[in-house]
């Protein structure tokens, strides 16, 4: 019984490390044909744009703050970095460097790629309310910098930031558009290059009400939901019954009041006043969704809390609040290598049929980026644990 536990223990030991196991998930043919098409590595000597993402993503995956963390992390396991597929520990200003002079387009169209992959893999999980559509929630989070160091993005007078506009597909929480832009270009700027799906469902909250835009989002044959403002003006014109014990104050049929408004947006708009039971507060929610019930209007404007979550949890557990060097090239490609990480994640998860969260996984692989364990068997704990608590009573069984 002992040389078979050696034996097995000798298996589980051997082979490759869990950080180049998730990096077999990263389709590298097709990242060389991106680094080809912007020719990424044309006269680089050292670190050229995949080794620059190895480690990008190991420092996402293990939370290194700075250079000098990345550097000293790496010299302290150079013996494991050739299964890492690094040659050797780039110095700090060859690392800077490389954040600066790589095109940052490169790593945004890997993110791309990945979210793409990513969409399809959970394309088939219960959909939002059970509609048989997709629903997405836009928003964005600000990333306060400073302004001396990035100039390149203006946000108020004593200092900078960027914004991170995206659209969450709230089918497995994968990002389906992400925009980055200094912090004082306005959230409904974003509407302009956003494409519209047909059918879909685009939930905002006010900071998206242009009725300009949103006629144009209604013309191509999606729906909205958002809040109006408070001194939106508007006609009644026709009054749906409702039932006020669900929390449903009113749902109206109503026309903009004024020249200029209703030439913005000239049809019939849905307004439903809800009464939200938990906090008290009396919501008015705008829609050009004239089929579903008016809580399932309310219970779609509620799951717009899934982008918000989004940001926070990103913020806590990727590296994009503090930059490595401060460039705008370089703060481009650390968020796209943060994000394209993040999706790189939900795409092992969804692949291996993991039950763990994303969180989890990120945790385990924190602290054993280096082991040589089967990644499956690594990111279930619960499972593993089990077995190996079952060979020891077994042990014990054969022994007694």
């Amino acid at each position: 019984m002992l040389s078979g536990f050696n034996n097995r223990e000798f298996r589980m030991n051997v082979g490759k490390t869990l950080f180049a196991q998730v990096m077999e998930f990263v389709p590298w043919k097709t990242f060389a044909r991106i680094i080809e098409r912007h020719k990424g590595d044309a006269g680089v000597r050292t670190l050229g744009c995949a080794d620059l993402f190895r480690i990008m993503a190991f420092s996402q995956l293990t939370w290194r703050e700075s250079l000098r963390d990345i550097e000293v992390c790496l010299e302290a396991n150079q013996s494991k970095l050739f299964h890492m597929g690094i040659a050797a520990p780039p110095a700090r200003s060859t690392l800077a460097d490389a954040l600066n002079m790589r095109d940052w387009r490169i790593f945004h169209a890997l993110a791309l790629r990945l979210i793409s992959h990513a969409r399809a893999l959970y394309a088939q999980d219960p959909s939002v309310l059970g509609l048989d559509t997709s629903v997405y929630a836009l928003d964005s989070t600000t990333i306060d910098l400073c302004l001396s160091l990035f100039d390149w993005a203006p946000f108020r007078s004593t200092k900078a930031a960027i914004k991170l506009h995206t659209l969450l597909d709230l089918r497995g929480a994968i990002p389906a558009f992400i925009h980055i832009s200094d912090g004082k270009l306005h959230d409904v700027n974003v509407l302009d290059i956003l494409l519209i799906e047909a059918g879909s469902f685009y939930i905002m909250d006010r900071g998206y009400l242009d009725f300009v835009r949103l006629y144009a989002m209604h013309r191509a044959g999606a729906f909205f939901v958002t809040r109006a403002k408070e001194n939106m003006d508007a006609r009644r014109v026709y009054s749906f019954p409702v039932d006020r014990a669900s929390g449903i104050i009113c749902d109206q049929r109503i026309m903009l009041n004024g020249f200029y408004s209703a030439e913005k947006y000239p049809d019939h708009l849905r307004r439903i006043r809800f009464n939200d039971p938990e906090t008290g507060k009396t919501l008015i929610f705008l829609t050009n969704n004239t089929a579903l019930p008016a809580l399932t209007i309310a219970a779609l404007y509620k799951s717009r809390w899934q982008v918000e979550l989004f940001f926070k949890w990103i913020k806590q557990h990727l590296r994009i609040k503090r930059f490595l060097a401060t460039s705008e090239n370089a703060v481009r490609s650390q968020v796209w290598c943060a994000i394209a990480t993040y999706v790189l994640i939900a795409i092992v998860k969804k692949e291996l049929k993991l039950e763990a969260s994303l969180y989890t996984c990120l945790q385990i692989l924190s602290v054993s980026i280096f082991e040589k364990t089967e990644i499956s068997c690594a990111l279930q704990p619960n499972l593993y644990r089990t077995d190996q608590l079952t060979s020891y009573n077994q042990l014990n069984l054969f022994e007694i």
